[in-house]
């Protein structure tokens, strides 16, 4: 009964060096973990770690720089600067209110008694060149905007230009203040479209 046979003896030493290599790989595991400083076991763990460590960071968007100036304000001024340019031609409120109370003021300070070409210029030439003086302050203003608008840039954000609706604009109202002026002054030295001769 104490006798083995071939088969059960080979089984058993079979199992008992399966046992002994797993022994010696575990002791093996222990050391190499022991040395790199890990724990056994942690080998997916450190694989993990280590690729979120060498993965790259992701940057935060950086904030955009403030372009400075958007060109509202240009813009707003070529438009004044040419409607400026169109009032001082086509004449104003303003220019009419001055044209009749010069009208007014002259028919009240001019007695009957008065020569022709007095009366007319009394009760016509000062309402016309009250006429044509605003009219050449409105083409004087429009020109003064326009060239403010056009001269901003070299003043503001280098290498930020200009819109080219913004020149056109600008452009516009500048040349419309030098006719409106041109005339203006044309009209009140009496050269252009004077008072007609009493005789």
């Amino acid at each position: 009964m104490g006798t083995k046979t071939v088969d059960e003896a080979g089984i058993e030493t079979g199992a008992e060096t399966t046992n002994d290599e797993d022994k010696v790989n575990a002791t093996e595991a222990v050391k190499t973990a022991g040395d790199t400083g890990e724990e056994p076991g942690n080998e997916v763990v450190s694989e993990e770690t280590a690729s979120e460590e060498t993965a790259p960071e992701e940057t935060a968007p950086e904030e955009t720089a403030s372009e400075g100036p958007s060109g509202v304000g240009q813009g707003a001024g070529a438009v004044v600067s040419a409607g400026l340019g169109v009032v001082s031609l086509t004449g104003s409120w303003v220019g009419t209110v001055a044209a009749a109370r010069e009208t007014l003021v002259g028919q009240l300070q001019t007695s009957s008694s008065a020569s022709v070409a007095k009366q007319i210029q009394a009760v016509y030439g000062d309402a016309w060149q009250a006429t044509a003086l605003w009219g050449g302050v409105f083409a004087l203003a429009a020109l003064l905007v326009g060239v403010v608008v056009l001269a901003r840039p070299a003043f503001g954000a280098p290498g930020r230009p200009q819109a080219p609706w913004i020149k056109s604009a600008a452009w516009a109202g500048v040349a419309l203040g030098v006719v409106g002026l041109l005339l203006a002054v044309l009209k009140y030295t009496d050269v252009l479209l004077g008072l007609p001769s009493a005789g």
